[in-house]
């Protein structure tokens, strides 16, 4: 009987030993690491490769924008360099002509029109206009520089525009000279 039991449990431990490497070996398929299907590894290369060229390439299109609206303008500011430069000569071509048309030259008068008419249509023609201010407008701190106050002549005067001493420039869109004005109080 002893031997019985004894043949017993030789029988188990050789069914332990046995189911032993079978567990074994499942065991080191599951930890083992899972080869990928090449194809779908080189796909997934590609979708990546993919990626990185439209992101470079929507940052090279955005570089490109950027150098061509900061070219654009560098060529906006240095013309308004030498449009600020000659506004002071509009202003004195403006008084020259004042002074020609009081002492009543008509002939050196025609002469300095054209010269001056010649000028603003060239300056023109380079994106610079005059701002449109007049007697009666409106006060505008944004628009107006205003250099005094006085009373108002009238009530509807008041926060208006009395005088322009100066006029105003404007460059493209941008106000390259504020007009000088006289304010109604």
């Amino acid at each position: 009987m002893k031997e019985t039991e004894h043949n017993k449990e030789e029988l188990k431990d050789q069914e332990l030993n046995q189911e032993s490497p079978q567990n074994e070996a499942e065991e080191v398929e599951e930890t083992a690491p899972v080869e990928e299907d090449p194809v779908a590894k080189l796909e997934g290369e590609l979708a990546q490769e993919k990626d990185k060229f439209l992101r470079l390439f929507a940052e090279f299109e955005n570089y490109k924008k950027r150098t061509t609206k900061e070219r654009l303008e560098l060529f906006k500011t240095a013309g308004q360099e030498v449009m600020v430069a000659l506004l002071p000569v509009m202003d004195d071509f403006e008084r020259a002509l004042a002074e020609i048309d009081r002492s009543g030259d008509t002939e050196l008068l025609k002469g300095i029109e054209l010269i001056q008419n010649k000028l603003k249509e060239t300056l023109k023609a380079k994106g610079l206009e005059q701002m449109a201010v007049g007697e009666g407008d409106a006060f505008d701190a944004e628009i107006h520089e205003a250099l005094t106050q006085i009373p108002a002549p009238d009530k509807k005067l008041k926060g208006k525009v009395l005088d322009v001493v100066e006029k105003g420039y404007i460059l493209g869109d941008k106000i390259i000279r504020h007009p000088k004005v006289v304010v109604g109080q």
